[in-house]
């Protein structure tokens, strides 16, 4: 049984502990906050832009920690899972592996891409896992476009173009906070450079455009530049759209014997072929705001099983998709193509 111990009770905090409690061969065994009515299981203030709202928990199975060294110094606990703010994701990270615990934090995995060296050091340093929690390749949608790349069955890679657009959050004081998360460029955007580098690799140069507020970049559409034969990948993502339409994503993909097209809300997963025929594939999951989740945790609580780092959550890959956002931040502020290798 792996032992798991939370770090922060916001959001992410409450999302993740609700989808561990489906998990098998491990549990929740202690969470850790500054906040007391939180530890006291009053989580009524949580919310964010899908899934529940929070509300008084029953916490009298969970041990409860005001401060991180404390959670650490618990023996029985194996996993750290890390939903604090990013701005606080190294450190806590760093003093976790050295503490000789396992690591899953939340995405992004820092906002910087020295601090995220460091942990991908650390971890390496500690023999511990460092496994960063990026949901989107675990969503039925995602999961069959990523499958259906990365086994070739309807041949390459060929383009395609990705899409996540938000209203600006207003839920959490914090979420707005660029200082703490990155902006939208970083903190949202990173879903997409993350999942775009599984499939398709680092590109050498982004070229991207942009709305920058405030020093942060709130929008951008980018041109991932992979050389001759591409693939010819483009994406749009920010924090631009009206309350009316709080949050969309999709793509529509290219591959030499199929076209797969999918956005939230308003077209489900279609697979075209070269016959003219479409379908639309069963996929798991339904209604669950959370069953991705727990697919993600699940398969971090496999990793420690087996001592192995899951692909889909690596830190290299997850340090990788930090640097892209970056990358095309620079290329937004600068108005040129920018090197990523």
């Amino acid at each position: 049984m792996i032992r798991i111990g939370i770090v922060g009770i916001g959001f992410m905090g409450m999302i993740h502990y609700l989808a561990a409690r489906k998990l098998k061969g491990a549990r929740v065994e202690a969470i850790c906050s500054r906040d007391e009515k939180k530890l006291a299981g009053d989580w009524r203030s949580i919310q964010g832009n899908f899934g529940p709202r929070g509300e008084q928990m029953d916490l009298s199975g969970l041990r409860k920690y005001r401060d991180l060294k404390d959670l650490l110094a618990d023996p029985n606990i194996d996993l750290i899972d890390v939903c604090n703010p990013t701005h606080l994701h190294p450190e806590t990270a760093i003093k976790a592996l050295a503490a000789g615990k396992h690591v899953v934090v939340e995405k992004a995995i820092a906002l910087e891409a020295k601090d995220a060296d460091a942990m991908v050091a650390a971890a390496k340093k500690a023999k511990r896992l460092l496994m960063v929690a990026h949901v989107l390749p675990f969503f039925p949608e995602f999961a069959f476009a990523a499958e259906a790349i990365r086994s070739g069955r309807h041949g390459k890679l060929i383009g395609g173009h990705f899409k996540r657009v938000i209203s600006k959050p207003d839920w959490s004081a914090e979420i707005g906070d660029a200082s703490k998360t990155g902006g939208p460029a970083i903190d949202l955007h990173i879903h997409d450079t993350h999942f775009i580098g599984l499939v398709a690799g680092v590109p050498s140069q982004v070229f991207s455009t942009g709305i920058v507020s405030g020093g942060a970049v709130d929008y951008l559409t980018t041109s991932y530049l992979y050389g001759a034969g591409g693939p010819a990948i483009t994406c749009s993502s920010g924090a631009v759209a009206m309350k009316g339409r709080p949050f969309v994503h999709g793509y529509e993909i290219y591959l030499e014997k199929a076209t797969l097209v999918y956005e939230s809300g308003t077209c489900p997963l279609t697979v075209l072929t070269a016959d003219g025929k479409s379908e639309q594939p069963k996929l798991a999951g339904g209604d669950d705001a959370t069953a991705a989740f727990t697919l993600e945790l699940q398969a971090a609580v496999d990793g420690v099983t087996a001592g192995k780092e899951p692909d889909l959550l690596s830190g290299q890959l997850a340090r990788d998709a930090l640097v892209l956002c970056h990358k095309e931040c620079e290329s937004v502020k600068t108005g040129k193509a920018v090197a990523v290798r």
